[in-house]
């Protein structure tokens, strides 16, 4: 396979053996995150859970990562991604097994709470392959990372029911299957540590000038880039109320309302960094013009990210029992396979978003691509016990298509915003992502399924009106060298 310059055969250029390294240790990422999904039965057997229970775990899979990608964007901007994905992948599967190990419901729930925070590595490779392709290969690139890593949790759907059954006729064996992927990451982590490198040979790795939030450019933007910030806090917010005695019942009145001031807290404190980050800027009006930067470019982007990957992360946690619940006589494994239907398109879908944007033109792609996924969701809606199996499955990869071509688009743009904040850009953006999966799969806590995708193709409606304002990239943008002076990247 390859696209003019790039060959992704060609093992001998060292970025095509780091974009390898790189899609893979994102791929195992998402195989932990999403080991649970395909499993559920004998999960909700082991413990006898409710719906509602198993519902909220869906919920917390996914929360962590909405404050653990803007971390992350943080830590990779400051560190490099090299150590920052290593450690990543060395914690993650140990939550892995840990979650594995759980005797009890609250365990389940904090263990599955806390990997969230994997769904963070995405962020890193994002900074990563960006430093080593160039613009005109960006695109195709980040989605040949994204997609096929990506493609872990269809891999997870795959095969860990088959593993789970080969143990104790899958009683225990769910154990042994989730607690096998911690393994795997485990010893990657190591490899990966080995084998990367943050950039090219004699290539610079720009970093921010100051920690704790991004860099604007005025005054509007500075308070635009606050009120972005809102949205994050309000959905854990309900998610908190989700779990309270209101909702499943999982926290306490009085856990729930510690975890209300604490968020208030974060926000605050979350703010206070802003600020400091941009104080200068805030008493001049402006930044040097080589420094400047559109933030509209940013939230148009986190916007589109919301409705693309928020929706595929919620309809891959609820698609195996969609699958099972919709289709009389339909087994585990079955259902598990034509679930990952979904997640499978994103060999082909993110890398094809990512390469038709770097050739037709960042917004009109994506508008093509946003479009074309409510379509996709609008005919999800639809799909009955009545239909045949086959046309069922063939709506979820045209849905699918649209929606990892979408993603594919998103991040075909953000490492050309401002390159030494790639990974904070990325960061929210992804956080996005995750704030559109929680908002979604609260939404599925209280609808039917139908209803569901319904909502989900009204919301990429109106995503499509903002993505009309979007910014086709400049031919370069500027950076700052360590000695002072002023560098030019090339976006041509």
């Amino acid at each position: 396979m390859s696209s003019g310059n790039l060959n992704l055969l060609n093992f001998n250029q060292a970025n095509i053996r780091l974009l390898h390294l790189t899609w893979f240790a994102f791929f195992l990422t998402f195989v932990v995150w999403f080991s649970h999904a395909p499993l559920k039965p004998l999960i909700m057997e082991a413990f006898n859970l409710t719906g509602a229970q198993w519902k909220a775990l869906l919920i917390l899979n996914v929360a962590l990562t909405i404050p653990a990608r803007i971390v992350v964007g943080i830590l990779v901007d400051k560190f490099g991604p090299r150590i920052v994905y290593s450690l990543l992948l060395l914690l993650s599967g140990l939550m892995c097994i840990a979650f594995a190990s759980a005797q009890t419901y609250e365990q389940l729930a904090l263990f599955r709470f806390i990997l969230g925070f994997v769904g963070a590595g995405f962020v890193i490779g994002i900074r990563l392959v960006g430093e080593w392709f160039p613009a005109r290969q960006v695109g195709l690139a980040e989605g040949v990372y994204g997609g096929w890593g990506n493609f872990g949790s269809a891999a997870a759907a795959f095969t860990l029911p088959t593993v789970a059954l080969m143990f104790y006729g899958g009683e225990d064996g769910w154990r042994y299957a989730i607690g096998s992927t911690g393994v795997m990451a485990i010893l990657y982590s190591g490899f990966f540590y080995l084998r990367a490198r943050n950039t090219p040979k004699g290539s610079t790795y720009f970093k921010p000038k100051k920690s704790g939030g991004l860099e604007v450019s005025n005054r509007k933007d500075f308070y635009f880039y606050l009120a972005m910030n809102l949205p994050m806090y309000i959905i854990l917010a309900v998610l908190a109320w989700k779990l309270s005695p209101t909702g499943v019942g999982l926290l306490s009145a009085t856990t729930t309302n510690i975890m209300y001031v604490v968020l208030v807290g974060l926000c605050v404190f979350q703010f206070s960094q802003i600020y400091k980050v941009n104080k200068e800027m805030l008493k001049t009006g402006e930044v040097e013009p080589h420094q400047r930067y559109k933030f509209k470019q940013v939230a148009i982007l986190d916007w589109a990210y919301f409705v693309t990957f928020g929706s595929e992360l919620a309809v891959v946690s609820m698609l195996p029992a969609f699958f099972l619940e919709t289709f009389d006589g339909m087994s585990l494994a079955a259902a598990g396979m034509l679930g990952a239907a979904f997640a499978f398109m994103n060999l082909l879908a993110r890398p094809s978003g990512g390469y038709i944007s770097d050739k037709f033109g960042r917004r009109r792609s994506m508008s093509i691509f946003i479009i074309g996924l409510s379509i996709g969701y609008f005919a999800l809606s639809q799909v009955t016990g009545s239909w045949p199996v086959p046309l069922a499955v063939l709506a979820v990869m045209f849905c699918s298509f649209f929606v990892q071509a979408g993603e594919g688009a998103v991040f075909a743009i953000v490492p050309l915003v401002k390159r030494r904040m790639t990974g904070q850009i990325a960061g929210m953006a992804g956080a996005y992502g995750n704030v559109g999966a929680v908002t979604f799969l609260t939404i599925y806590s209280f609808v039917d399924a139908s209803t569901f995708f319904m909502i989900i193709g009204a919301s990429a409606l109106i995503v499509f009106g903002i993505v009309q304002f979007l910014e086709e990239p400049e031919g370069h943008m500027t950076e700052v060298n360590e000695d002072g002076t002023v560098a030019k990247i090339d976006l041509t």
